[in-house]
């Protein structure tokens, strides 16, 4: 079964549709890196019954969520899935707030500026702002980056409540395993960071070519994302990020919230 996996009920609760999730477990198979899998792929990353597979990649293909492939006899994501995605993503107030002052930072700061929001164990990129003239670091809407090694992802995980933090921390350790003391205390040292600084870093942890820093962004109704800038560590010295840019970014988020996302 796939480790970036979060429980959303149990077998007691009796408002939670089982089928319903294993199917949705089926299409986030698809998040996984490959563009087209067969059943017996589906069935390996997600942990499910290759026949209950079977019967869920038919529904999803007959209801345009899923296309199969005769000659690869494999299915990949259509069009279903992509209206949803976009239906969410353009209708998202805070993106279209946020974007002018992500324009104007990324451009002034010569960075990329990120705006994210956590899936399981993961970090997806709802928006991303460059300067015209930078060619790196392109981060579409949509892009995963892992929860624990990144600037977004810790940001995240610093200002979320002790208690979903808690739950958080413990679905890591079950997926990094015997890396998990390691990972804990370079977590626990980008949480004091934050505590003195409000922001987090990540400084070649995520990708050893990247610097970039963090903010939790707190959107009106409880609900957090992050805001992150970056950019190639040849470009962009930790100095100048912890000194300057990270505190820039900070100002930033706080500008965003008081537009009232």
């Amino acid at each position: 079964m796939s480790d970036d996996v979060e429980d959303s009920g149990t077998p007691k609760d009796r408002k939670f549709v089982e089928a319903l999730a294993r199917g949705l477990d089926v299409l986030r198979a698809f998040t996984h890196g490959s563009v087209v899998m067969g059943n017996q792929d589906i069935a390996r990353i997600t942990g499910l019954p290759k026949p209950t597979v079977s019967r869920m990649t038919y529904t999803l293909t007959k209801l345009g969520y899923l296309s199969y492939s005769q000659q690869l006899e494999k299915y990949q994501l259509d069009s279903g899935v992509l209206a949803l995605g976009y239906a969410y993503v353009s209708n998202l107030r805070v993106r279209q707030l946020a974007k002018p002052y992500m324009d104007e930072f990324a451009r002034r700061t010569n960075t990329t500026v990120g705006l994210t929001c956590r899936d399981r164990l993961s970090m997806i990129y709802i928006e991303n702002c460059r300067p015209a003239e930078v060619t790196s670091l392109r981060m579409d809407a949509g892009v995963r980056l892992p929860l624990a090694t990144t600037a977004a992802g810790r940001a995240y995980l610093a200002a979320t409540p002790e208690k979903e933090r808690e739950h958080l921390m413990a679905l890591l350790a079950d997926k990094y395993e015997d890396g998990w003391d390691a990972m804990k205390a370079s977590l626990e040292s980008a949480f004091a960071e934050y505590e003195r600084t409000g922001f987090c870093l990540s400084l070649g942890e995520w990708d050893r070519n990247v610097k970039a820093a963090g903010v939790p962004l707190r959107l009106s109704d409880g609900s957090i994302m992050s805001l992150t800038c970056g950019a190639p560590s040849f470009q962009l010295d930790e100095a100048t990020l912890k000194g300057s840019l990270a505190h820039q970014l900070e100002m930033l988020a706080r500008d965003i919230e008081s537009l009232g996302v």
